[in-house]
């Protein structure tokens, strides 16, 4: 690693520890607060992977990843009201997903680099955030891959509700993931403003 990659290595760092805190604390009915901060961990991939290339962006990921992972471990050994505050299904759905959604962002990124500045981005992030939520909230609340690990008590959330509270009736963590969705594909337009702020300052220094 060198210095020129530290700022995106702690923002990485940041974004990772920060969502894994947010995350316990309810916003509304079907978000945490670490939906919202969340999603500018593709923010700061992108932007390395513009400013100093897809080796750079990917050596961010991993520490992001890694990262992760300890929060996780962490989680699991602290209880709360209702078992740890990270059971291991989320453990290993939350580590997954971050690992392949962010390489396919950096893969998709790069094959877009030479188009419009905000082509490779916006589609970057919006792939990869899609299959984020897929892989997230099928390994860590789906009944039908309880398999991951069975010691996980996730009946809670194949509970029948309407989805989003409006729509036809579907297991709890669909509407838990469509809300999740909605607010990375949101907040993936939005950070066209600081990515093309941010890029062409580092890139004129």
């Amino acid at each position: 690693m060198t210095r020129t990659y530290l700022p995106g290595i702690l923002a990485m760092a940041a974004i990772v520890v920060a969502s894994n805190i947010l995350v316990q604390f309810l916003y509304g009915d079907w978000l945490t607060w670490g939906a919202f901060t969340y999603p500018l961990a593709f923010l700061v991939t992108d932007i390395m992977n513009r400013v100093y290339g897809t080796a750079a962006a990917r050596r961010v990921v991993l520490v992001g990843f890694v990262v992760g992972i300890l929060c996780s471990l962490i989680g699991t050994q602290i209880m709360g009201d209702f078992g740890p505050l990270v059971t291991m299904r989320i453990a290993i759905g939350s580590g997954l997903a971050f690992l392949v959604a962010q390489m396919l962002d950096v893969g998709i990124f790069a094959a877009l680099r030479s188009g419009a500045w905000w082509k490779a981005p916006l589609v970057s992030t919006l792939v990869g955030s899609t299959v984020d939520t897929i892989i997230f909230f099928s390994v860590a609340f789906s009944g039908a891959l309880s398999f991951v690990h069975p010691g996980t008590d996730v009946s809670w959330a194949g509970e029948a509700v309407p989805l989003l509270g409006t729509g036809p009736m579907a297991p709890l963590w669909v509407s838990l993931a469509v809300a999740d969705w909605a607010v990375k594909l949101s907040l993936a337009l939005i950070a066209l403003i600081p990515f093309r702020v941010i890029t062409k300052r580092l890139r004129a220094s």
